[in-house]
């Protein structure tokens, strides 16, 4: 009963499980809301999983989603699949700027923008992009990936999706990425 405050990015992923009725969707809720309340859509996106069509699709069109909120289970094998591609591009560029995490590779973008400095993308080919001009790094939102009912999801598309969130939960906390995972069945 008594209220519970914490910084997303020192608790990097959550799992609320509990029974019908008991609140996980309030829950769940509250956690968006604060969010969306306090961060504007630059600093953090969000990708929806909602595999029972119901809790999640009244975040439809707010402009902090990445995707439409994901309903079909290939699209949500899918949305996992670009976690984590964007989790290892962001390591690979947090490598090569020599910082730890998230916050420390905006903060080097920071600090090079307040020097008329822009960092080039140490990645870019030239015959990769149409751009004839180096393109310079920009700073990276923090992504949080909400699955509503992750049991049902689990059912569904199995092994694949179950592959993909343990390297999302092992991994992506340093990369700006978190999970908020939902389930009657925490099993």
């Amino acid at each position: 009963g008594q209220p519970v405050v914490a910084n997303l990015a020192k608790m990097p992923h959550l799992l609320v499980a509990g029974t019908t009725g008991s609140g996980k969707s309030v829950g769940v809720n509250a956690m968006i809301i604060s969010i969306l309340y306090k961060a504007k859509p630059e600093d953090v996106h969000f990708i929806m999983i909602d595999p029972k069509m119901l809790e999640l699709s009244v975040y439809e069109g707010i402009p902090h989603l990445l995707t439409e909120v994901v309903t079909d289970m290939k699209d949500a094998a899918s949305a996992l699949r670009w976690s984590v591609a964007e989790m290892e591009r962001r390591y690979k560029l947090m490598s090569a700027l020599g910082v730890r995490n998230l916050a420390g590779y905006n903060e080097k973008i920071k600090e090079a923008e307040a020097m008329a400095r822009p960092i080039p993308d140490p990645f870019w080919k030239p015959a990769d992009s149409m751009a004839t001009e180096m393109p310079t790094l920009e700073k990276e939102p923090y992504i949080v990936v909400v699955v509503d009912e992750f049991a049902d999801l689990m059912m569904t598309a199995g092994k694949k999706v179950e592959e993909l969130i343990a390297r999302l939960a092992q991994k992506a906390r340093a990369a700006g990425i978190h999970l908020v995972l939902a389930t009657q069945r925490p099993s």
